[in-house]
């Protein structure tokens, strides 16, 4: 299947995807433990997100690119399945590691697989991300996430 193809397929499963997380989100209550944002806003922004890239990536798939600027065509099946598989992981982790480590560990390993390069630059950037996000959400938003897990602390 060529790479064009595959795109436009994704694009609509995903934009699909995106649509069911609008619509379920409506269905989760609207605040926990006295938060000012609620359950149902992470949900509704992330399928609003992958609906607006799904329709960016359908557009693009109609554009007849051969090679990218290293030589390579065609699917990367490994580096999907790379990151498919640790998005599997942090869904099932998250809770008993916490916000912070499982998605330290979910970019680390994401960014590792999109493009090799420093394992420093690529651990700064996921430390980073991680912990501004936490921040931003539970002290700025005075959201709820699971911070650092209890074995650790």
């Amino acid at each position: 299947m060529q790479t064009g193809r595959f795109d436009r397929y994704a694009s609509v499963l995903f934009a699909l995807l995106g649509a069911a997380f609008l619509f379920e989100s409506r269905n989760i209550a609207d605040s926990a433990y006295g938060s000012e944002v609620g359950p149902n806003v992470f949900p509704f922004l992330l399928g609003l997100i992958l609906i607006l890239l799904s329709v960016k990536l359908f557009i693009e798939s109609f554009k007849n690119i051969k090679r990218d600027q290293k030589g390579q065509s065609g699917l990367q099946i490994k580096r999907f399945l790379i990151i498919l598989i640790a998005s599997l992981l942090y869904a099932a982790w998250i809770e008993y590691l916490g916000y912070i480590i499982s998605t330290f560990v979910f970019l680390f390993v994401s960014f590792q697989a999109m493009e090799k390069s420093s394992w420093i630059k690529n651990g700064f950037v996921a430390a980073s991300f991680s912990l501004c996000v936490y921040y931003l959400f539970v002290v700025v938003l005075k959201g709820s996430l699971p911070g650092l897990p209890i074995w650790f602390s």
